[in-house]
């Protein structure tokens, strides 16, 4: 482990294997890690059953994760933009997105 990367916010991202939806779930993590980099402590998949697809972030700081997306109640999955949008505002609201935003 490297104790400096443990700093940031951790994201969780729980995908239903069932569903074949490994693919998404970590081209998402791929993205976030491309986009906040060293800023998380880690991104995680989370392999579940059932339809299950959902993103957690569990700021620096915290012990309460913040749901991030959830497919069935933000109807499907997010776009990556979205998905930075949100990660930023829950977890690393100093964080400049840029002209994307």
């Amino acid at each position: 482990w490297h104790a400096g990367a443990m700093t940031g916010p951790t994201i969780a991202i729980t995908y239903c294997t069932q569903c074949n939806w490994l693919l998404r779930a970590s081209w998402l993590a791929s993205e976030l890690l491309s986009t906040f980099g060293a800023e998380l402590a880690s991104v995680t998949l989370v392999p579940g059953t059932g339809g299950v697809f959902h993103i957690d972030a569990l700021p620096a700081g915290t012990d309460e994760p913040v749901r991030i997306w959830e497919r069935k109640a933000d109807g499907g999955f997010p776009d990556a933009a979205e998905l930075k949008r949100r990660v930023r505002n829950a977890a690393l609201p100093e964080w400049n997105l840029g002209h994307g935003e």
